[in-house]
């Protein structure tokens, strides 16, 4: 008998300790403003609800400093070390010996590093390849030793191989392995795996114990998709989660900031809400026209609508404070002038425009106000509404007329214009990028700035493209956005967060959930 009670409470100690380290399982819970994911494939991941995610599977040669957006930050990711040659034209990367991917893909070697930055310079495998179109060769010198030479020297190279963007580190067994599918089941070296996927629902992360950094405090990561504001809203003030996608408004900040336990972060970088026109399409392939939406559009009343907590005012087609923004001189806001621009152009009545817009609340809000200044000069936008995973994949098969798009980037005003302004990154042709507008008149300065090593001339050359942007009205710059975002105080970053590079915060293994 006695044996017996000795075996039971024995077995129930069992059961007790496997309970309550079950229920000590540290979950983190997320609340994104997005019906799904876009896809988690770093060399094509474009889209807000997708970089965050990113940034905690992969890793770069570099990376951003968690929770700073600044270059100057730069420090060791997958490589120890760097150096380079005298002329800048040869960089060597000495990488981190025993990181371990997720799952059973072996060791991270050179190998990977080749393969991820050749497929990040590939059109075909990625939607950043511009960026790499100074890289005339990438090596393995040794299983821990990559060279990348350049055709010329160009505005921070680090950037490129920094933990964004292409510059992520892919498997290259998992990537060659399963093709298509990697879209929704990346690998990376990042503190987090994702382990399940439910569509329209949730993605799930499981805490990666072989990170080189070390084991992640956090166990879990749900990163729940609640597209409808009000909902997400109620599931962060019940607790349901931890830290939500908050509104770019100050109506929301300041609603947030008088909740108790609850802290408001609002970041940089900022992201440059600008509507493209489709110089292909007539009538906006007159530059009267253009002028007249130009005019049409007031930026300061859309700051004030967002609030000073949360907007700035756009100073050119290059967001405040990247190396190199220029000042320019903007079209002014003229109701009468634009009408009369558009009598003249033969539209005395006025004409359609005719847009495809996502669904994502925030950016709907936006351009509903836009369609209400345009109306005032006889200009009626006519609005196509689709989910935002559909909206990315319409605009850039060029169906729409004119799009909204916000947006940050690596902030060097090359990356900006590269992508948004130079004709090779004109959407639906082979180097397709974000140029949805087809401009094209600013490709001799951007290519020339790129390759200036004198940084006066590299400043007025980019500040000269800027310029003959703005003027020939390939968009139309409407205002800046920071980030916010919202949690809990029981989270603690494990860092002060100040950046969001990757558009929200980086999970780090310093992370922690009380």
């Amino acid at each position: 008998m006695k044996r017996h009670l000795l075996a039971a409470t024995a077995a129930t100690m069992v059961l007790l300790a496997a309970h309550s380290t079950a229920s000590a399982e540290s979950v983190l819970n997320v609340g994104m403003a997005a019906a799904d994911v876009g896809q988690l494939d770093p060399h094509r991941a474009t889209t807000t609800q997708d970089k965050p995610v990113v940034s905690w599977i992969f890793n770069g040669l570099v990376r951003f400093k968690p929770g700073s957006a600044s270059l100057e930050e730069l420090e060791p990711d997958l490589a120890e070390k760097w150096e380079k040659s005298a002329d800048g034209l040869t960089w060597t990367f000495h990488l981190r010996k025993g990181v371990k991917f997720h799952g059973d893909w072996g060791e991270m070697t050179s190998d990977d590093v080749v393969y991820s930055l050749k497929r990040a310079a590939d059109s075909k495998t990625s939607s950043f390849a511009s960026d790499y179109a100074p890289v005339a060769s990438i090596e393995a010198i040794d299983a821990h030793t990559v060279k990348l030479v350049l055709k010329n020297p160009i505005p921070a190279l680090l950037g490129i191989v920094a933990n964004y963007h292409g510059g992520n580190i892919v498997s290259k067994k998992a990537a060659e392995a399963l093709g298509a599918d990697f879209r929704i089941k990346p690998v990376g070296t990042g503190p987090f795996a994702l382990t399940e996927y439910k569509s329209n629902e949730s993605l799930t992360f499981t805490a990666h114990k072989g990170y080189f950094r070390g084991a992640p405090k956090i166990d879990k990561i749900v990163y729940r998709f609640i597209p409808a504001d009000s909902a997400r809203d109620l599931a962060f003030t019940s607790g349901e989660l931890d830290v939500v996608y908050g509104r770019q408004d100050q109506r929301w900040v300041e609603r947030f900031q008088k909740e108790n336990g609850v802290v408001v972060e609002v970041v940089r970088p900022s992201e440059l809400s600008v509507l493209h026109i489709n110089q292909t399409k007539k009538p906006f392939d007159d530059i009267r026209v253009r002028k007249a939406i130009a005019m049409a559009i007031d930026s300061k009343q859309m700051v004030a609508f967002k609030g000073a907590a949360t907007a700035i005012a756009p100073v050119s087609v290059v967001p405040v404070g990247y190396l190199g923004t220029h000042e320019a001189k903007l079209h002014p806001h003229d109701v009468a002038k634009a009408k009369a621009l558009l009598a003249e152009a033969g539209f005395p009545n006025g004409l359609p425009l005719k847009v495809i817009q996502t669904s994502l609340p925030t950016m709907l809000n936006s351009m509903q106000i836009v369609q209400a200044q345009l109306k005032q000069v006889g200009i009626d936008m006519q609005m196509e509404v689709v989910d935002h995973q559909s909206w990315h994949a319409q605009i850039r098969k060029d169906l729409s007329e004119a799009n909204y798009y916000s947006a940050a980037r690596f902030p060097v005003a090359d990356v900006y214009l590269q992508q948004f302004f130079h004709s090779r990154s004109t959407v639906a042709t082979p180097t397709a990028v974000t140029n949805f507008s087809h401009c094209k008149v600013a490709d001799a300065e951007i290519d020339a700035a790129a390759i200036e090593t004198d940084a006066a001339k590299q400043k007025q050359l980019w500040a000269t493209a800027q310029q003959k942007i703005v003027d020939d009205v390939c968009a139309v710059p409407m205002f800046e956005q920071l980030q916010v975002w919202a949690r809990h105080t029981n989270v603690d970053w494990g860092y002060k967060f100040e950046g969001a590079m990757h558009l929200g915060p980086v999970v780090t293994e310093a992370t922690s959930k009380k």
